[in-house]
């Protein structure tokens, strides 16, 4: 059986992984990236990033001697910390997916005292910030060539 273009026992690493990068918090009120709406949300919508989704699982399958599922919670983080610093652009792929996946859940937004719709047409309110942290952009070089 797959789950979209990943394997079972892919998706149970991932779904075990989204689960530590984002855990539930009941302080905050808001489910963990393994919750299975937002989990779900997350298989729908690896699209074009599902090679390099892949990928990481594989190296997270690696660096785990054998299923990540499969391991003891502790040992489970340890990996997965290790993964945070080897994992390159596979996981940072990965990790985008996860994180627009959750940030779209009607709870977290509510949590986030956002309301939960899309941005337009009514748009978000965004509060100002230091626009002088800007400055060593303006000054240097272009970094196009001028035709």
């Amino acid at each position: 059986m797959t789950y979209g273009t990943l394997t079972e026992a892919e998706a149970r690493d991932l779904r075990l992984l989204a689960g530590i990068m984002i855990p539930a918090s009941t302080a905050h009120g808001v489910p963990g990236a393994d919750d299975g709406l937002i989990f779900a949300d997350i298989l729908k919508s690896l699209e074009r990033d599902t090679a390099d989704a892949q990928s990481a699982l594989k190296q997270l399958r690696e660096l785990s001697g054998g299923p990540f599922a499969e391991l003891e919670p502790e040992r489970r983080t340890e990996v997965a910390m290790r993964f945070k610093e080897e994992g390159g652009a596979p996981l940072f792929a990965l990790n985008r997916v996860v994180l627009l996946c959750y940030y779209r859940d009607d709870r977290v937004m509510r949590a986030l005292g956002q309301e939960p719709r899309s941005p337009f047409p009514k748009g978000h309110v965004v509060e100002q910030g230091d626009w002088s942290l800007l400055d060593p952009v303006r000054k240097r070089a272009p970094m196009w060539r001028r035709v």
